[in-house]
């Protein structure tokens, strides 16, 4: 059948290949494979010009950091804007062209990340291009989801094409793991192989190919969406970019009387900024706590994406049913008590019950903690994109969804600042993954109660 002649069926199956396509940038290179790989190149770079290796590792905890505020903030000033002019001039598929070349470029420039002489600033740069490109591309397929099916589907949709994301960067990182990506002492894969393509472990060649597999990835996988998506023709008016500016402005300004929509924004806003470090400091916690390998830290991995595949499936068709407030609900609920058994739990103690010295009883719970960390965390974005799908219209939606990418990027630093000052100020990183978490947390169900069930929809 002809790309012009897609059923509603293909369109659907091709919007779902952006979250397979996309996800591995999420997947492999922030969380398992190029982000690690950059700490390490960072620090030994900085032990040879003579650091100590605690010292060493902070600088290159902090320039990555760093690297991502700035393209954080970059992104969360351009969404609404872009998102803005996109919705003015009635197009967003010249844009998603436009912002998965950036993906594709920014990816696969990753290899020219060597472990000798590294060019850090490029390697950080190159990894901005290609996030640019991931969420920008990410806001104006999400604008899409309108005219892909009627409000009582919606939720279906949302949460099956995440699930169907999260499956692809599961078999992305097997692979990964399997073919290419070498231990840094043996030069073996983690099936004792060395990396497929005679690719060179001493140079970490097997590693640093998860830029181009990412990068090749990512267009094998979105032909299926650019064959079968198309838009609504007609809608815009041709508005350039000060009118577009002046309608950004107005629908700003519209959130003191659309009490829902701007309750959403604030209370997503805070539990996001929560999931988000609760992922990044997952890691840390089981590494300083738990004194977890990497070995472990990526079955970890593996099993979160499996529970988010399956859940956020499930909590799709819960959307579909009873609408996605009580599915956010819920998942904010879960969240909370895995940051009370994280307050709760050491490698000693679980609320204060001496454990055995070789007890697995808090190895098994914290894959438990996991489990539940993927599942509610999946499920909780999909919903929230359901929910800000029911508080827009189509021809304003890439405008909306700029200002919900906005509202996600605004303050990402609460989390990750609080989990700071407060394992500061207690002593126990345990205390201070959890207590702050808990609280933006609580607080984003707070303002939830202003969130209509059905959004704006229900006016």
């Amino acid at each position: 059948m002809g790309a012009g002649m897609a059923t509603q069926r293909q369109r659907i199956w091709g919007w779902y290949f952006f979250d397979w396509a996309s996800q591995p940038y999420s997947t492999l290179l922030l969380t398992f494979v190029f982000s690690p790989y950059f700490a390490g190149v960072a620090a030994q770079s900085y032990m040879a010009q003579g650091m100590a290796k605690d010292a060493a590792d902070a600088a290159a905890t902090a320039y990555w950091a760093g690297g991502q505020t700035i393209f954080g903030l970059i992104i969360a000033v351009l969404a609404p804007i872009l998102g803005a002019v996109a919705d003015g001039s009635g197009r967003r598929m010249p844009w998603i062209w436009g912002f998965s070349a950036l993906y594709v470029l920014g990816s696969w420039m990753l290899w020219q990340l060597t472990p000798m002489q590294p060019d850090l600033f490029m390697g950080v740069v190159w990894f901005g291009v290609g996030l640019i490109g991931m969420e920008f591309a990410t806001i104006f397929t999400n604008s899409l989801m309108p005219d892909l099916t009627g409000d009582a589907d919606m939720g279906k949709i949302s949460g099956s094409g995440s699930a169907f994301g999260y499956l692809g960067g599961i078999i992305a990182l097997i692979l990964m793991l399997l073919l290419f990506n070498e231990n840094g002492e043996t030069g073996k894969t983690l099936i004792g192989i060395s990396p497929v393509l005679g690719l060179d472990a001493a140079a970490r060649e097997g590693t640093r190919a998860v830029g181009p597999f990412t990068a090749i990835w990512y267009a094998v996988f979105m032909v299926p969406f650019f064959m079968w998506v198309r838009e609504k023709r007609g809608g815009g008016t041709g508005i350039r970019l000060g009118q577009s500016l002046r309608d950004l402005w107005r629908l700003i300004l519209s959130l003191r009387k659309r009490q829902s929509l701007g309750a959403h924004l604030l209370s997503s806003m805070l539990y996001r900024d929560a999931l988000n470090a609760l992922y990044a400091m997952g890691g840390i916690y089981a590494g300083n706590v738990l004194g977890w390998t990497i070995t472990q830290l990526g079955i970890f991995g593996i099993i979160a994406a499996i529970s988010a595949a399956l859940f956020t499936w499930a909590g799709g068709r819960m959307d579909s049913a009873r609408g996605p407030k009580p599915v956010i609900t819920v998942s904010v609920w879960v969240l909370i008590v895995v940051c009370l058994i994280v307050a709760g739990m050491s490698r000693q103690t679980f609320f204060g019950l001496a454990l055995a010295p070789d007890s697995t009883a808090p190895d098994i719970i914290f894959y438990l903690c996991g489990c539940a960390i993927g599942a509610a965390g999946g499920t909780l974005q999909a919903a929230s994109r359901t929910m800000m799908v029911f508080h827009t219209k189509p021809d304003r939606a890439t405008e909306a969804f700029g200002l919900y990418a906005l509202s996600g990027k605004a303050t990402t630093f609460l989390g990750t600042l609080g989990v700071t000052i407060v394992s500061a100020l207690s002593g126990s990183s345990r205390i201070g993954i959890a207590v702050p978490l808990i609280v933006l947390f609580v607080l984003g169900m707070v303002f939830l109660r202003w969130v209509k069930p059905m959004g704006e929809r229900s006016l």
